[in-house]
């Protein structure tokens, strides 16, 4: 079965953002805390499947217009270069991005540093908090995880790779930077991308999400109906649906196969083209009929009466007594003793043995 497509009302999905858009800035002029600002609120497309995955995939989504904000900053993780100190390796890489004319990263952090200075638990927690996104070098992802820890993974943080040694280096990283992924895991149903901010147009928003809704249906691995329900939604909002599935994939009916014609049919004759028999062949039907109709009887072995105590008359009128027990008779004779047994079995033995005399 193939995938089935997602047609999405254009017109629906900008008024969903306009009224998100309505819902954050009256959240924001209501709150107390000057300090936050529009741009930080993210949009967000919750996608709920038909069923759980059978396999776990991340799917990277490339949107026409930058979803994050010019505020959000981006951490890269470098390998160590030989024969240079962590400063060293710091400064070259960072001489490095910029001949390439890369401009989003803000902090570079070399492997060696990330072992040492950011071993211990509440480091890395301040580290997670500090940065919106990592990048890594190639080199090293397999390195990251070990030292990481599980936080960066439940978090949806985990370093995006990146080929530091390629020619186009700023347009991987712009790529990857402005783009969004999704995480299509075991463990559920719904799954979700970022596809904007507080700070963008509707229109911007909008054309994100048709492009993010056609690169997932075209990269997910499921066949046959794939997507249920479509939601958008911000960090604090109600989730609003921009798209519903039919359920006329699930009242399909089977291919009709070509009905056999009972062979009872096939054998019995219309009327119209029976013919008259004559008569003596018709008695034989009908005694032969009669014969096969008739049942043989089944012996059907009779109950025998329940012995009933017969009833004597008492002294007082009207009232009847049971009649009392025959009183039942000892058998006299014993049943044999195993010495009695053995004596007997002997003399029989004895007997047999004594020849016979002439």
């Amino acid at each position: 079965a193939e995938k089935t497509q997602v047609e999405l009302d254009l017109a629906q999905v900008k008024k969903a953002v306009q009224a998100l858009q309505a819902f954050m800035k009256s959240q924001t002029k209501s709150s107390r805390q000057p300090l936050l600002s529009d741009d930080s609120q993210q949009l967000g497309l919750l996608f709920t499947l038909w069923r759980v995955p059978r396999q776990s995939q991340t799917i990277r989504i490339p949107l026409p217009h930058k979803h994050r904000s010019d505020t959000d900053e981006v951490c890269l993780f470098t390998r160590d270069e030989p024969q240079m100190s962590p400063e060293q390796t710091q400064r070259f890489y960072k001489r490095l991005l910029q001949e390439k004319g890369v401009k989003n990263i803000t902090e570079i952090i070399p492997y060696k540093v990330l072992k040492t200075e950011y071993k211990p638990f509440e480091a890395k927690r301040r580290l997670l908090g500090n940065f919106d996104m990592f990048l890594s070098d190639d080199r090293i992802r397999r390195l990251l995880p070990s030292h990481l820890g599980k936080h960066f993974y439940d978090r949806k943080k985990e370093p995006l790779c990146v080929n530091l040694q390629s020619k186009n280096v700023a347009r991987e990283v712009e790529r990857l930077v402005q783009g969004t992924s999704l995480k299509v895991t075991k463990k559920g149903c719904c799954c979700m991308a970022r596809v904007g901010h507080s700070g963008m147009t509707a229109d911007e928003v909008t054309e994100n999400v048709e492009a993010a809704v056609k690169t997932v249906m075209e990269k997910i691995r499921m066949k046959g109906p794939v997507m249920k329900v479509i939601h958008i939604k911000s960090q604090e909002s109600v989730a609003l649906p921009i798209y519903n599935s039919g359920l006329s994939h699930l009242y399909q009916p089977e291919e009709e196969k070509p009905a056999k014609a009972p062979r009872k049919k096939q054998a019995t004759e219309t009327k119209e083209e029976v013919k008259e028999e004559p008569a003596d062949v018709k008695q034989k039907e009908n005694t032969q009929e009669e014969d096969e109709e008739e049942e043989i009887p089944q012996l059907v072995p009779m109950a025998t009466p329940s012995k009933k105590p017969k009833l004597m008359k008492s002294s007082k009128k009207g009232q009847l007594e049971k009649a009392p027990r025959a009183p039942v008779r000892k058998q006299t004779s014993k049943a044999p003793n195993r010495q009695t047994k053995k004596a007997s079995k002997a003399d029989t033995k004895v007997r047999r043995k004594v020849p016979k005399v002439k």
